[in-house]
Order: C-alpha cells, then structure tokens, then sequence
C-alpha cells in the first residue's frame, strides 16, 4: 500500500495560496473563466498531492467522492433554470414588478424599493436580474428625485442581497447547503433567525434617510413606460402569483425543494399557455434555451431573457469543480494542516462564529468568488462545528452571512463589476449603504454572544434530522 506523507504547514500553505493566486490574477487581470481557473487549481493541487505520495488513481477516487457529495446540485440546478423560465413565461415575474411600481412614493422610496428588490429577488433567486431591470429602474427615479445614487444603489444592493440569500431557488443559497451537507429549507430556517432582524434594522435606516426627501417631486415618465411595455407584451394579473403561492406554501410544508419546484413551474406553465397564450412547444424550448423575446424597452428585455437548463450549466460546473477541489483540499489534508494550530485555540461558539466569518470574507476578497468561497469555508471549518456540537445549519447560515453578502462589495468580484456598470455607481460609493451586506455578521455574532439561534446537536430532532 503507498505511504502518503501528511503536507507540513508550509507546504499546505504553499499549495493553498497558490491556488487563491492562480484565481485571483487570472480573473481580475486576465477575465479568465472561473470554470478554466478551477480546472487549473486543481491540477495545482494533484500536482501538489502526487509529491505527497499519491497516485493519480487515488486522486481521481477523492474528487469523484467530493462530487458525489454534490450530485443533489444536479437536479437543484437544473430546476432554478426550468422554475426562472416558467415564471417568466406565464408572467408571474413581470407581474411582481407591474404592481410593485405603484408602490413607489417619495416618502417611502428607499424602504419600499428595499422590499421590492428583496420580494423580487427571492422569486427569481438571482441578484443580477433584480438589479439589471428593478434596480435600474430605482436608480432613475431616485436620481430624478434627487436622492444621491450610491443610497439608492446601496439599498437595491442590500434587497437583491437579502433574496440571493433567503431564496429556495438562489444558486448560493443551494451551494451552501450541498457543501455543508444540510436540508436546503432547515438551511433558509436557520438564515431567518439572524436575517429577519438585520432586515427589519435597514428598513429603519433607509426609513429615516428617506424622510429627507420626502417633498421631491417623482418623475414617472421611467414607470409608464416600462408598464407600457409590459402591458403590450404580457397578460397582467394576480394569477401570475399562483406558482410563487404554490412554491413557497410547499416549501412551509417542508415539502422538498425538487418536488416544491416542479410543482410551481408546472402551474406556471398551465398558466403561460392560459393566461399569456403561449404555446406548449415554445414553451418547453424556453425552459431548455431561457427565453429569447424582444419587447421593444431594452430594460424589460434583460429582465426577461434568461433562465432555461442550459443557462445553468455554467453554474453547475463550478459546483462540481469546487467540490472536487475541496475534497482534495480536506482528504489529503491541506485543511488540517492549514488550520489546526487556529482551530485548537477556539473555545466557544462566538470564537467559532467569529473565525468562520473571517474566513468567509478574507476567501471572498481573495477569489471575488461567493461559489469558491462556500466551498472553501465549509471544508475548512466543517469538523469544527461537529466536534463543538454544533448543528450544520450553524455553519451554512454563518458562511452565507460571510460570502453570498460581501462578494457583491468586491469591487473586483463579477458580480461587483456588473452591479457597479449597470448603475453607474462605484463599488466603494455604494457599499457604505447596502447596511444588510455587512450588518448580518455582526447581528449574527451579536445573537450568538447573547446565546440566541444556536442550534446544538442534543437539542430535540425534527423528522430525524440533524442539520
């Protein structure tokens, strides 16, 4: 049998940087696919490994049982792009926005286009189309009401953040529970305990900064014409909010999140072919392809042209990447040595909190990646949390609050980049105002100091579940 050296600290830590390296020149100075980048990680890695005595066999045993702890992502992946699709063609999603519209008043802008970008959100599980089409849209009323860009930028920011967190359908959202091996719902569960609180704190705040432009006047020429186009393109009506009734009253079930999903895009697209007239072949085209319309308002046009399986794949791969990156990472033992002299020093809950977060944030600075940064985190601090007796939802909730909300404030993140192009405002000019981005870890360690939403292993298990 072949001897494996286990790697001293330094060769872990070489091996470790390296890779970070790698990640982060090649997609902030050369644009290179996270995709090719992962790839080329892991290669560093075996590379790494083989010196240790490793076969490539044994190698290629380790990321293949790293990846079958992903395989879930599989069929979760594949129907965030089938339930995107559908809702978009039955017209739920323009229906969210339609109504939602004619709740923006001057005095209650910034809290109200909060809600709106945080309820949008979580229907469609993605930052990047909320802030593309809704968030464009409040910049320019708020910049016609003379409210300064990077406060609204930094409120659409925070509500897109809070529903790419929150929602059953986001990608981050599923990545955290795969990697942490917990039930994506006990997972949501376990967010709402620390989230709901930061949330209702930022309503305060964008309340009393709103009520300094309360008198400005409201330039709605940007509203109608957005309706307009919604009008001539779509069939507006509260049957289109029948699949998001149907996806989340089973998710409160506790209904699986498979079976929730393709319940609601069923219903959604019984309701494209009644409702908006669609026909049943094109239908299922969009749900392979996304959709492919042209409305004539390029703003509704980036809110629609989306979602469909393939518009997934790329997603997908990076999840199956990363999992096999982190399983090399962990089995051969780069993590233990890494981490072991920090780890031996925690002592309590707080600590444990405390280091998770830093990992998170410093992983989500260095790699721009919130993919990368889950993996990595839960890897590194997933025998931790089990030897202090802690439930693995403590651990998917406290690496959200560390890597799904600070990417969006990497100035060199993707989605930093696109956030700060779309609406014209820099990174650092908004970051200041997305309050929930940061306000969640601090509010999740202010809760675990006081002994609240810590969910320990001898507690009383529900349907046999342990996450």
């Amino acid at each position: 049998m072949t001897e494996h050296r286990v790697p001293e600290v330094w060769h872990a830590w070489l091996t470790f940087l390296g890779m970070l390296t790698m990640i982060v020149v090649g997609v902030v100075a050369y644009r290179i696919s996270i995709q090719v980048l992962l790839m080329l990680s892991i290669i560093w890695v075996s590379l790494n490994s083989l010196y240790l005595g490793y076969s490539f066999v044994e190698l290629k045993d380790i990321m293949s049982k790293g990846i079958a702890d992903a395989l879930g992502a599989v069929y979760i992946f594949i129907l965030i792009g089938i339930v995107v699709a559908s809702f978009l063609e039955s017209g739920t999603i323009t229906g969210i926005v339609y109504y939602g519209l004619d709740l923006v008043h001057p005095a209650v802008f910034l809290p109200v286009g909060l809600v709106l970008c945080a309820f949008m959100s979580v229907c469609v599980g993605t930052m990047v189309g909320t802030v593309a089409t809704i968030g464009v849209i409040l910049i320019g009323i708020g910049a016609a009401m003379g409210v300064p860009l990077p406060i609204v930028a930094g409120m659409v920011i925070a509500g897109a953040s809070f529903g790419d967190k929150m929602s059953p359908v986001s990608d981050t959202t599923n990545m955290a529970a795969i990697a942490t091996g917990t039930d994506l719902y006990t997972h949501i569960k376990a967010m709402l305990y620390t989230t709901i609180p930061t949330f209702i704190l930022c309503l305060v705040l964008f309340s009393v900064i709103g009520m300094s432009y309360a008198d400005q006047a409201l330039d709605t020429d940007g509203i109608v014409a957005f309706k307009a186009a919604i009008d001539e393109n779509f069939t507006v009506s509260i049957w289109g909010f029948v699949p998001l009734v149907v996806l989340f009253g089973l998710s409160f079930r506790r209904v699986p999140a498979e079976p929730s999903m393709i319940s609601a895009s069923v219903v959604a697209i019984i309701i494209a072919m009644v409702q908006q007239g669609q026909d049943f072949l094109s239908i299922l085209g969009s749900l392979q392809n996304g959709l492919d319309v042209a409305t004539g308002n390029e703003d509704l046009d980036r809110l629609m042209n989306r979602g469909g399986i393939l518009n997934m794949m790329g997603v997908l791969a990076i999840a199956l990447f990363s999992m096999a990156l982190g399983g090399l990472l962990t089995k051969v033992g780069y993590v233990k040595s890494m981490l072991e002299g920090i780890l031996n020093h925690i002592r309590n809950v707080v600590q444990l909190l405390a280091a998770t977060m830093v990992t998170g944030v410093l992983a989500s600075i260095a790699t721009g990646q919130s993919y990368i940064s889950i993996v990595l985190t839960a890897q590194l601090f997933n025998e931790k949390f089990a030897q202090m007796g802690l439930k693995r939802r403590m651990l998917s909730r406290t690496i959200e609050e560390s890597t799904t909300l600070i990417t969006p404030l990497m100035p060199w993140s993707l989605g930093g980049a696109f956030y700060s192009g779309v609406m014209g405002v820099a990174v650092f000019d908004y970051a200041p105002w997305a309050f929930l981005n940061y306000l969640n870890l601090f509010v999740g360690l202010a809760m675990a100091a006081m002994g609240m939403a810590i969910f320990r292993k001898n507690e009383p298990q529900q349907e046999g579940r342990n996450a």
